[in-house]
């Protein structure tokens, strides 16, 4: 299993990889991937990483963990690749971004391009077992994820976080909101998008906080 992370967040991160949580992390991941079927495929672990380097994050997008069914997780929270079928919760994400700014529903549910302008969809954990969500919980990511969110924090400012869901909102804690937004909103899942997803605006919300720091805003 050959995992890279881009270069920006190997040096920000550079302690975190040398913990000995994360050492004993690797080793069970390591371990599953010999062992059974998890995803996403190995060398898109930290594809969110890679696909927005830590200089160039402008919205932060965070989920639980990963897709566990076959071509559907490729390290991007919400986001699936365009081989399949778009999952309930990213459908109502889109009806949203519909309703909020008047964007047409993409046909594909891959969001790699949010990711390339500045959108960091982040999983708080990271793999998970075929058919079994939640089965890498509590082994160590959260606490790596946790760190990644303090570091944008502290090191960075402007930032517009995302928090769709009680899990998501937990994290608020960690956040400065004296430097960043915080925009928090029932999760997007059928089973609460009606009780204050839909309507939320988030979309135009961080564009228009954006736009208010000169930072170029997404276009969604």
């Amino acid at each position: 299993m050959k995992v890279e992370i881009d270069s920006s967040w190997n040096k920000i991160l550079k302690s975190e990889f040398e913990k000995e949580y994360f050492l004993k992390l690797i080793e069970f991941v390591k371990t599953e991937y010999k062992t059974g079927t998890i995803y996403p495929p190995g060398p898109l672990i930290f594809n969110a990483f890679n696909l927005t380097p830590f200089d160039k994050v402008k919205v932060v997008i965070l989920g639980q963990d990963p897709y566990h069914g076959p071509n559907q997780a490729h390290g991007l929270a919400f986001s699936v690749t365009s081989k399949v079928v778009k999952p309930p919760s990213l459908k109502n994400i889109y009806k949203e971004l519909h309703s909020d700014l008047n964007i047409e529903i993409p046909e594909t549910g891959d969001l790699s391009r949010w990711a390339k302008q500045g959108v960091f969809l982040l999983n708080s954990v990271l793999t998970v077992r075929k058919s079994s969500p939640g089965s890498h919980s509590k082994k160590g990511w959260e606490q790596f994820t946790d760190s990644v969110i303090q570091s944008l924090s502290d090191n960075r400012e402007n930032l517009v976080f995302l928090l769709w869901g009680n899990y998501a909102k937990a994290k608020k804690t960690i956040i400065d909101e004296s430097k960043h937004l915080i925009l928090e909103a029932p999760h997007p899942s059928p089973f609460s998008a009606d009780s204050g997803f839909f309507g939320c605006r988030h979309f135009s919300k961080a564009n228009d906080y954006l736009d208010e720091n000169n930072i170029s805003t997404i276009n969604w």
